[in-house]
Formats: structure tokens, sequence, C-alpha cells
């Protein structure tokens, strides 16, 4: 099994690989970081992985997106799987205030992401298999005064991933949405934590368990479909005076 996995030095990505590195996988991993990109993959040589490479790029550099695909496809010979699992989670205030810092946000959690995701699918497209998986978030399900510049560039992730979807079906190719909930994380180390947290080991278990199964979208863990099902259903009315 040949995988990218974008974003390999997050908690999730970071537990999802080691998942494929038990079973022999070649992994391709991209992160911003050296230091860390490093750590991730010796310990998942250390897992079990028959061969990791890696390659550094900050994702909100678009011009190298391209550049980055192609490694990876030589590097590993072609390509089985790909995971997209970068992102940022940006202050909300200071997104109110600054368009600079709102569109910054956009760039990291959606443009960037949607660049990707068109390279990859003509990829993937062509080959008529494989698997694309990318981790969203429940927050793109409704729009929230509390973080909605993320939300909104989950939301848009969401639906992008959707059309891809419906696109790739009939070329066999699976597009897999994944929808975390709280995870307890680096990203969200300055988050109050409360019994809806997750643990990155659980949720990196459901996404490697989603993408070999090939299912279309999945709430991690599995109680944020009913919670997000409620959520969605408040009237906007009632939705609007609530603090959220």
């Amino acid at each position: 099994m040949k995988i990218a996995i974008i974003g390999a030095t997050s908690a999730i990505a970071h537990e999802t690989a080691r998942c494929f590195a038990s079973d022999g996988a070649e992994l391709f991993l991209v992160a911003r970081s050296e230091e860390r990109l490093k750590a991730v993959s010796d310990d998942l040589t250390v897992h079990g992985a028959k061969q990791v490479e890696t390659f550094l790029l900050d994702l909100s550099d678009l011009s190298r997106h391209q550049e980055l695909f192609d490694k990876a496809i030589i590097t590993l010979n072609g390509l089985d799987m790909l995971l997209i699992a970068h992102g940022t989670l940006g202050n909300q205030r200071k997104c109110e205030v600054s368009v600079e810092e709102t569109l910054k946000e956009l760039t990291n959690n959606f443009t960037s992401v949607v660049s990707l995701l068109t390279i990859a699918g003509n990829y993937f497209e062509q080959q008529k298999r494989g698997c694309i998986a990318v981790i969203s978030s429940v927050a793109g399900d409704r729009g929230r005064q509390s973080n909605y510049v993320y939300g909104t560039a989950k939301g848009g992730v969401s639906v992008f991933l959707q059309g891809l979807r419906n696109r790739l079906a009939k070329s066999g190719v699976k597009v897999v949405t994944i929808k975390p909930g709280f995870v307890d994380t680096p990203m969200t180390a300055a988050v109050k934590k409360g019994p809806l947290f997750a643990k990155p080991a659980v949720v990196g278990r459901g996404v490697y368990e989603a993408m070999k199964q090939g299912k279309d979208v999945v709430y991690l863990p599995f109680f944020w479909r009913p919670i997000m099902l409620v959520v969605k259903s408040i009237p906007e009315s009632i939705f609007k005076r609530l603090s959220m």
C-alpha cells in the first residue's frame, strides 16, 4: 500500500500513519517542520513501515503542490491512497478584525486543500482506483459565532469533497470525508477540555478504518453524528440567540 500523508506531523495523521505502518505500508510524508517530520518518520519505521520518505513544504505555497504530488508518485512509484490532514485553528477574534488574518486561515484550511484535491482528483480519476481522504470537521456543519471562519473553511472542504466523490465514483475512486469533533491535540491545547474530547489514537484508528473501507462521510467519534444532527435542526431564529 502506497500512501501520501499531507500534514503528517499532526497528531491525528501520525496516529493514522502508525496504523498503516503496522500493515507494512510505503509512506510519503509532507509537513513544514523538518525536526517533527524526522521524528514521525523514525517512529513509523519502528512501527513497521516498509518505506518512509519525507517532503518539506509550507502548504500555503500553492505553487509547489504539483511538485509535491509528482515527487510522491515518483518516489513511491505510484499512489494508492492520499490523506490530507493539515490545517490551523486560527483565532476567531483576530479574524473578525483583520481581513488578512481571515484570508490566511481560509488559505490554510480551504484553498490549499482544494488545490491538492484538484491535482489528486485528476490523478486518481485517470488511474481508476484509489482513495482520497480529508480531515474536515464538525465545525463545518453549521456556522457558530465562536469559530465561523474555521467552520467556513471546513464546510467548504466538505461540500467540495461531496462533489468530488460524486464525480469520481464512476471511476472507482473512494473519497472519504472525515469529521472529527473535539480532539485532544496540540492544536487544541488552549481549549478547555471536556468529556466530549477524544484521544488522537482513537480518531486516528477511525480514519484508518474509514480509508480501508472506503466510506463516504465519517464522524469521529461516532457520537458526533447525532449531536450535529440536533445542532443542524435548531431553527435559525433560536440558534442565533445561543452562545455557541
